[in-house]
């Protein structure tokens, strides 16, 4: 059988947009093939359309499962995997990619393991996982620490702060984006992109969205998520009324286009990479995050967005509004947003330590 390249790579993820973790999959794995490895995708769930990206670039993508989220069916399909292509690098983004990429190894170690993390690790499964790889990719200063603390050691840890993708020619205008996804075209637009799951606290967002309502109808709310708290946020909405306000998708494609349309992206709880806060960035969109690592990374409170705190509750949504409503804020916070993309979260810099990382724990 023929043996494989020397410089074979895997990159491990769950069924995503291009954004956030999606972005920055797509930007080490297209960095990585620049730099003489040649990576491919695997992808542990169903969802996303980060494969349609990742195969016009010209990275190899396979499916590993079909599931909303990963499984054990995608843990047996990455061994069979790694069995067949042998690589020298598994690089899982995330904490439960991790986990299912040291079960995976178990029964036959080889390759060896990146871990690339935008949020702490929380449990002895985290810890665990972290503490059987090679390396570990921290997003933020914070996050690093975190897995100091949690016994992976300081020297294996680089820390590289995410790319803020640089805006690609867009395919569809506002008219047809909104026909697409169900918005109104002549509302103004707001962007989340989150998985409905507790720790994203989409019970602010649906309270903001309520209050906004009350000083502004002519809003269109998208929501870009999957996940266990579809079904009860959808009752939220028709509870409190505000279903003809907000939308929710389980995934897009088109983000730069839709970035190019929106008035602002927000977010409620602990995403990684903030959601689409990162990519927004680079596009100069305005941001208002409730206080998180992502928050406190990609937002210069009063620069290019504003940092509210969980309590009082009307801070999200007053926040939100003060941008809404002013025309020379917002087009201060995108200037802001712009240089900031430029200046700390440029893709270039974020690509080439992604790929840095990944040569240490093979040198």
């Amino acid at each position: 059988m023929a043996q494989p390249p020397p410089r074979s790579i895997l990159l491990l993820a769950r069924g995503l947009d291009p954004v956030g973790t999606g972005s920055q999959v797509a930007l080490a794995a297209e960095a990585l093939a620049t730099a003489g490895w040649r990576p491919t995708v695997a992808l542990s769930s169903a969802g996303g359309s980060l494969h349609r990206h990742l195969a016009h670039a010209g990275v190899e993508v396979v499916r590993l499962g079909t599931r909303p989220d990963p499984d054990w069916g995608a843990v047996v399909a990455l061994a069979r995997h790694l069995r067949r292509s042998s690589p020298r690098v598994v690089l899982a983004w995330g904490r439960g990619q991790a986990r299912i990429a040291v079960t995976a190894l178990l029964p036959a170690p080889g390759p060896r393991l990146v871990a690339a993390l935008a949020l702490p690790p929380r449990g002895g499964a985290d810890r665990l996982a972290l503490q059987r790889s090679d390396r570990v990719i921290a997003s933020a200063t914070v996050v690093a620490d975190a897995c100091v603390a949690a016994g992976v050691p300081a020297e294996r840890i680089d820390t590289v702060v995410p790319g803020s993708p640089v805006p690609a020619p867009r395919s569809l205008d506002r008219t047809a984006l909104a026909a697409r996804l169900g918005l109104d075209p002549a509302r103004i637009w707001t962007l989340c992109v989150a998985p409905l799951v507790p720790a994203t606290r989409l019970a602010r967002l649906v309270w903001a969205i309520d209050q906004l309502g009350v000083v502004h109808r002519g809003l269109d709310h998208l929501l870009v998520g999957s996940g266990p708290l579809a079904a009860r946020l959808a009752r939220r909405s028709r509870a409190q009324r505000i279903a003809d306000r907000l939308t929710v998708v389980p995934s897009v494609d088109a983000i730069t286009d839709l970035l190019a349309e929106v008035r602002l992206v927000w977010q409620s709880g602990a995403v990684a990479h903030g959601g689409a806060l990162v990519d927004a960035l680079a596009h100069g969109v305005p941001l208002v995050a409730v206080e998180s690592i992502a928050a406190r990374q990609m937002i210069a409170d009063d620069v290019n967005g504003r940092i509210v705190p969980a309590d009082p509750e009307s801070e999200f949504p007053r926040r939100a509004f003060q941008i809404l409503e002013d025309s020379v804020r917002a087009a201060r916070y995108a200037a802001g947003g712009r240089e900031r993309a430029a200046g700390l979260f440029d893709p270039g810099t974020a690509a080439a330590g992604y790929v840095a990382a990944v040569e240490r724990t093979v040198g």
